[in-house]
């Protein structure tokens, strides 16, 4: 089971938002390349960037930070997602040294284009699903759409994507528990591997992942809990590699 820790970028900042809500944020850190630094040393094998005003915008917006980041720890993976809309902003992540380039919105409202990337970016496509009972959510969370998760995710998996992140939007920056049921109901309908997202809260939520990670839930992501102090990382890390490999 691997963490994976979540660097939402706003404003130039390292920030955490309350269930996708831009207005309802918390500032961690004026410096996100520090922030990268600090979780790798603290043993994070990927990262989670997301360009929160790309999100909104439609364009990657803080893309000069996140190639900094590639640039500082280019050994270490980095997904990517906010605002990636066509293939030029793909294809400059990749360049700059991203590992995978995250679909959202996107996705969603133009399936075709999933195929399309999967086949000029082999292995480098992740689509992430913000779902809210059991329907997707597109624009940062500002709009349901009348697309069923399960449905589209078995879509992308025929188009060769590496893998679905799925969150549960009305957990992300609670800090009321992972939505596990959801998760594994989502997971267990696809081959591919599932990244879980949303309401990690402490290391009761690491021991039931890794629980279910023979159910297809290969990484977590995780924010506010490690920025907050309810998650020791390098503890949780830890705690996941041992269970992974004893279970």
């Amino acid at each position: 089971m691997l963490l994976i820790p979540a660097i939402d970028i706003k404003d130039g900042k390292c920030v955490r938002l309350r269930q996708g809500r831009m207005q309802d944020d918390t500032v961690y850190s004026e410096d996100p390349v520090a922030m990268a630094a600090r979780w790798i040393k603290a043993g994070a094998r990927r990262l989670h960037i997301v360009d929160l005003n790309g999100a909104a915008k439609g364009r990657p917006v803080n893309a000069e930070i996140i190639h900094r980041i590639c640039a500082a720890h280019p050994g270490t993976p980095i997904q990517v997602g906010g605002g990636i809309r066509d293939e030029d902003a793909i294809q400059q992540y990749l360049d700059a040294g991203v590992s995978y380039v995250i679909l959202g919105t996107k996705a969603v409202t133009a399936p075709h284009f999933v195929a399309d990337m999967c086949m000029e970016f082999p292995s480098h496509i992740i689509v992430g699903l913000d779902v809210r009972d059991g329907k997707v959510a597109i624009d940062g969370w500002s709009k349901l759409s009348r697309h069923d998760a399960v449905d589209l995710a078995k879509k992308f998996e025929q188009d060769g994507v590496a893998a679905v992140i799925y969150t549960d939007i009305s957990r992300d920056g609670m800090l009321n528990g992972i939505n596990l049921a959801s998760t594994v109901a989502f997971a267990r309908e696809l081959a591919i591997p599932v990244i879980a997202s949303g309401g990690l809260t402490n290391l009761e939520d690491i021991k039931a992942l890794c629980e279910v990670e023979s159910e297809g839930i290969t990484a977590a992501i995780t924010g506010r809990a490690i920025y907050e102090g309810s998650i020791d990382f390098t503890a949780a890390q830890k705690l996941a590699d041992k269970l992974s490999k004893t279970g």
